[in-house]
C-alpha cells in the first residue's frame, strides 16, 4: 500500500472518530477523554472556542471525511502523479479548525506540511495530527508544527487580514502561493422568503459569532423591506446575548453607533445598520437596498473578490442556501481558488 493510500485511510478513519465522538459514541477512550480535555483548555484560552463550536467544527468535519466523499473529491485529479513538496501553511484562528481543509488538502495530495498556528488555535489541529499519526505512524515525518520563522519550504498557503496579505505577498513572492484576504458573505432578500428561511438565515449569521468568512455579515434587501418578519424570525437565536464576550461587544458598538448619531434596527441581540461595507463588527449586520435584481446581480459579480458566499434563493449562479453557509462541501475551496490543483501544479515545477 503507497503512502497516500495509508494517509487517505487515515483520514477516513479520523472521521470516523468525529462521528463517534460527537455522537457520544466513545466515551470510555482515552482520545474522547483527550480530545474533552483540549476542548476545555481551548475555550478557556480562547472565549469564542465555545464546545458548541468545536463540536460543530468537528461534526462538520465527520460528516465529509468519509470514503465516499474524498473518494469523489479526488477523482477530479490525478493525485498520483503528485511529486511531494513541503508546503507551508500560516493558519487563520478566527475560528474552530478554520485551516484544517489546507491541511487535509497538503496531506492527501502527499504532500509534507509545516504549520505555523494562530495563537488563537494552538490545541485542537496538534492533536488532531497526534491522532492521524498513532493511527498512520508515517505520517510523523510529513507533519511539522513550527513557532519559528518558516524556512525550507517549496509553497505556501497563508491566510491573514487584507494587512497581513501584502506582507505576505512581498515575503513569499518568490514561492508558489496563496495568500488568502479578507472577505465576507453576504445575503439576499426578496421579501417573499418563509419564516423557516429566515431561521436559517440566522445560522448563517450567528454560528462562530460571525467571526468566519462564511459568516453572513451584509444582507441586501428590496426598497421598504420590512424587518420586523426577519427579526421574528431570528428571535430563538437571542441566547446568543448571553455569552459575556459577545454581550460586550453588542454593548461597545451599540453605544459606538448611538454616539455617532447613526441610525439602527435592534432586537436586543443583534442589530442592523444601514452600510455600503461588507465587514460588520460582531453583533451587527450591515444592510443595503436595492432597485432592481438586475443592478444588484452586477454588483455582486463586479464586488466577487470581496464576498466568499452569497445566501439566495434563486438570485445568482452559484448561490447557497439558506442556512448552510457553515456547511462546505470539500470542493468549496476558500476565495474560489482550488487547493488541490495548485498542489498538484506545484508539484511539477
Amino acid at each position: 500500500m503507497n503512502d497516500q493510500r495509508k494517509t487517505f485511510i487515515a483520514f477516513v478513519k479520523l472521521g470516523t472518530f468525529f462521528r463517534e465522538f460527537c455522537n457520544g459514541n466513545v466515551s470510555e477512550s482515552e482520545w474522547h477523554k483527550t480530545f474533552t480535555e483540549v476542548i476545555a483548555l481551548a475555550k478557556h484560552h480562547n472565549g469564542w472556542f465555545t464546545e458548541e463550536n468545536i463540536h460543530f467544527a468537528l461534526k462538520g468535519w465527520g460528516d465529509l471525511l468519509t470514503e465516499e466523499k474524498l473518494s469523489a473529491w479526488l477523482s477530479n485529479y490525478s493525485v498520483e502523479v503528485n511529486q511531494a513538496k513541503t508546503v507551508a501553511i500560516i493558519m487563520a484562528g478566527n475560528i474552530p479548525l478554520v485551516g484544517f481543509h489546507d491541511f487535509l488538502s497538503v496531506l492527501i495530495t502527499g504532500n509534507r506540511v509545516l504549520v505555523k498556528l494562530s495563537s488563537n488555535d494552538k490545541g485542537l489541529l496538534p492533536l488532531i495530527a497526534k491522532y492521524l499519526i498513532e493511527i498512520e505512524p508515517s505520517l510523523k515525518d510529513q507533519i511539522i508544527f513550527t513557532e519559528e520563522k518558516l524556512k525550507n519550504f517549496d509553497a505556501v498557503i497563508a491566510t491573514g487580514s487584507n494587512n497581513t496579505a501584502r506582507y505576505f505577498e512581498h515575503y513569499f513572492s518568490k514561492v508558489p502561493n496563496i495568500i488568502r484576504k479578507n472577505r465576507n458573505s453576504v445575503a439576499v432578500l426578496t421579501g417573499n422568503e418563509t419564516t423557516n428561511e429566515l431561521a436559517a438565515l440566522g445560522e448563517d449569521i450567528f454560528r462562530y459569532y460571525g467571526l468566519g468568512c462564511r459568516s453572513v455579515s451584509k444582507i441586501f434587501v428590496p426598497q421598504e423591506y420590512d424587518f420586523d418578519a426577519f427579526f421574528k424570525s431570528i428571535y430563538d437565536f437571542n441566547p446568543i446575548i448571553q455569552q459575556a464576550k459577545y454581550a460586550n461587544n453588542y454593548d461597545y458598538n451599540k453605544a459606538v453607533y448611538l454616539m455617532s448619531e447613526f441610525k439602527i434596527l435592534e432586537n436586543g441581540f443583534l442589530m442592523l445598520k444601514e452600510d455600503e461595507s461588507y465587514a460588520s463588527p460582531i453583533a451587527s449586520v450591515f444592510y443595503e437596498t436595492y432597485d432592481s435584481s438586475e443592478e444588484l446581480n452586477e454588483k455582486l459579480k463586479n464586488e466577487a473578490e470581496k464576498i466568499q458566499c452569497i445566501v439566495a434563493k434563486g438570485f445568482i449562479e452559484g448561490e447557497i442556501p439558506f442556512g448552510k453557509t457553515q456547511q462546505p462541501e470539500l470542493n468549496d475551496y476558500a476565495d474560489g481558488v482550488d487547493t488541490v490543483d495548485f498542489l498538484l501544479k506545484t508539484s511539477q515545477i
